[in-house]
């Protein structure tokens, strides 16, 4: 069950190729360039920081809700020997398996908490994020695919694309708390809690909530929702 819990989503190149996207926002907020992002809240270039870091460190842990079993076909060869040849006989079976449904802390947790405090502290912002929420929802709903033994998968760059775009267009001053609540909300919505329905189908040992699928595209819409500053 550990193993369910801790584990990180990416490979080697995708780790890496966050990493430095992470380090070179990091190294702009304290070099000033970004010295401005969510002051509006309070935020300061350390807290955005804390928030960013824990995001990504938190996308290893997996916090367990409920366990999903279904019967699914299994496909199994079957070998028969006849005067000394032996066939393949495809055989289909079908076997229970186990999904955990889980939700990830650095893909859902961390951003939904850190997002409901913006709304909170800027009220102003509430209906112009609802809005950013649902266009962005819609558009990775559209763009997600149910992967066999992975769960939901969502292009990485779509989701934080279309939220800082939608909130340039709906708040051109000040648009990064829009951006942020938008891309994580829109993609968490879009791109799992919306296909639920279909986790059961997949066969994965674990379906996380913000995890694997859906992470980079939350992770990144923090990191754009910063540069917007």
């Amino acid at each position: 069950m550990s193993r369910r819990i801790f584990y990180h989503p990416h490979n080697l190149l995708t780790f890496a190729l966050l990493m430095l996207i992470l380090a070179v926002a990091i190294a702009w907020l304290f070099i000033g360039t970004l010295g401005t992002a969510f002051e509006r809240v309070g935020f300061s270039p350390t807290t955005t920081a804390i928030i960013l870091i824990a995001t990504f460190l938190g996308s290893a842990i997996n916090i367990p809700l409920l366990k999903i079993k279904t019967v699914n076909p299994i496909v199994r060869d079957r070998f028969v020997s006849f005067f000394g040849i032996v066939y393949r006989i495809p055989q289909t079976e079908h076997g229970e398996t186990t999904t955990v449904l889980a939700i990830n802390v650095g893909g859902a947790l961390i951003p939904t908490i850190v997002s409901m405090y913006l709304l909170w502290k800027v009220p102003s912002d509430v209906t112009y994020a609802l809005i950013d929420v649902a266009v962005v929802a819609l558009v990775t709903h559209l763009v997600a695919r149910p992967v066999k033994g992975v769960g939901v998968v969502s292009p990485v760059l779509i989701s934080p694309l279309v939220a800082a775009l939608t909130a340039y267009l709906l708040l051109f001053k000040g648009p990064q708390i829009v951006a942020y609540v938008g891309g994580v909300l829109g993609t968490l919505i879009g791109g799992d809690l919306s296909n639920l329905r279909v986790i059961h189908k997949l066969g994965a040992p674990v379906a996380s909530i913000g995890g694997a699928g859906t992470f980079d595209g939350v992770f990144l819409s923090g990191i754009i929702a910063v540069l917007l500053a």
